[in-house]
């Protein structure tokens, strides 16, 4: 495992259309809360709410972001700016990857407030 990948993760969400999907995934760049944000259209969901079984069309976010701040920071902010009344937000270990790649993520994961500073 590398030094980098160890300080990022993989965030999965899921959200109602693309125009909501898109919508977050722009909020979550701006915010330099994601490096990048991938949409996958037409994911099927199948689960349980309010006691019924339910199925619907989704779409997938996979986010590349840092782990710092994912608690304190970056759940607060997708909950505050979703349509769901309990988002999925799931994050998972990135084991390791292009090196490079992985500093990219890093960069513009770095808060507004920090980010030419680092150049």
């Amino acid at each position: 495992m590398s030094d980098q990948s160890d300080q990022l993760i993989l965030v999965q969400i899921t959200a109602p259309s693309e125009e909501a999907a898109e919508g977050l995934a722009q909020q979550l760049l701006n915010e330099r809360l994601a490096a990048c944000v991938n949409i996958l259209s037409r994911v099927s969901s199948l689960y349980w709410w309010e006691g019924q079984i339910q199925s619907d069309s989704e779409v997938l976010l996979l986010i590349k972001t840092r782990r710092q701040g994912f608690r304190e920071r970056f759940i607060p902010f997708v909950k505050q700016h979703h349509p769901y009344q309990v988002p999925e937000i799931l994050a998972l270990p990135i084991l390791d990857g292009n090196a490079d790649y992985l500093q990219w993520v890093l960069r513009e994961t770095t808060p507004k407030s920090n980010h030419f500073l680092e150049d």
